[in-house]
């Protein structure tokens, strides 16, 4: 039977923000974008970032949110748009997770597989720290069903660069959902990641950060979403360990905790959760008796 411990490999929470935020944010079988390249491939062309730019929801910002966006987009110093991701997921889990990255990063170290830290300090605002020094302040500046912009501000500190850098960075995160004939959804999740460094350390992150940050970004961003399929799979399996696993989440609000555990017992009552435990039940079943075939022999 799969757990949610097997997913996602020590050591793989590494620095930077665009790293972060991968590590925090998390859609089937055709991809609901429209595509001018691989979906399967990440990009970096200008072509591309622009028109993640040019598609940001501006008007439906206020004045501060605007401000935010703006000040990385007239100074985008990295921009990468990660490798497409499909997975099996529960879409209100999917939605709840993204909307709660600080559910996810605790239950992280609930599991003792991370010492990453995310806090949530207001309504859809979290702080973030890392072992190594590296911190940032997270703000969700808009959602929806299909569409989420995370803002993030804050400075690195770790081995990959010998000084303190600031910067600033905005992360798109579009979705689709495929709800197959079996009543399974399939999640598509594309996350575009725009940074902004202070003047004086651009060439510094360009040339020191640059070559290593896309392989570390889209490896988060698959373990990520990884971890986030195998959760939905357990909460079907076993919601019951998942509800009081909702319980042990270290820096949770309570409230938040409770509607974790009410969704784990909500899920585990659909129909396609029923049809998980049961076909799992039906391989154990068969495990066992071919155990029993083979010790006969």
């Amino acid at each position: 039977m799969p757990t949610i411990l097997n997913v996602l490999p020590r050591g793989c929470l590494r620095p930077a923000l665009i790293v972060v935020v991968c590590c925090v944010l998390i859609s089937a079988r055709g991809v609901l974008f429209a595509q001018t390249s691989d979906p399967s491939q990440a990009h970096t062309s200008e072509a591309v970032k622009q028109s993640v730019i040019n598609a940001l929801p501006l008007d439906k910002l206020d004045a501060e949110g605007r401000a935010k966006i703006r000040g990385v987009v007239s100074n985008v110093t990295l921009f990468r748009r990660l490798p497409v991701q499909v997975i099996d997921c529960d879409p209100d889990l999917y939605l709840f997770l993204v909307r709660h990255p600080d559910v996810v990063v605790n239950t992280w170290r609930a599991l003792k597989i991370s010492q990453l830290q995310l806090v949530e300090t207001g309504t859809d605002q979290f702080r973030m720290k890392e072992v190594s020094g590296t911190t940032a302040e997270l703000e969700l500046l808009y959602k929806s069903h299909d569409t989420h912009i995370l803002y993030a501000e804050g400075h690195y500190e770790g081995p990959i660069l010998k000084k303190q850098v600031q910067g600033r960075a905005i992360f798109v995160l579009k979705t689709g959902y495929v709800r197959e004939t079996n009543n399974r959804y399939y999640i598509t999740s594309r996350l575009d990641a725009l940074l902004s460094v202070d003047p004086g350390a651009v060439e510094l992150v360009t040339k020191t950060i640059q070559p290593i940050i896309g392989r570390i970004s889209d490896n988060n961003f698959f373990q990520t979403v990884s971890f986030v399929s195998s959760l939905s799979r357990t909460v079907e399996l076993n919601s019951m360990g998942v509800q009081r696993l909702a319980q042990q989440l270290p820096e949770v609000r309570p409230d938040v905790k409770n509607q974790f555990a009410s969704l784990a017992d909500t899920i585990s009552q659909k129909p396609t959760a029923v049809t998980t435990r049961r076909l799992a039940e039906l391989q154990e079943i068969e495990s066992a008796n071919r155990s029993k075939q083979s010790n006969r022999r």
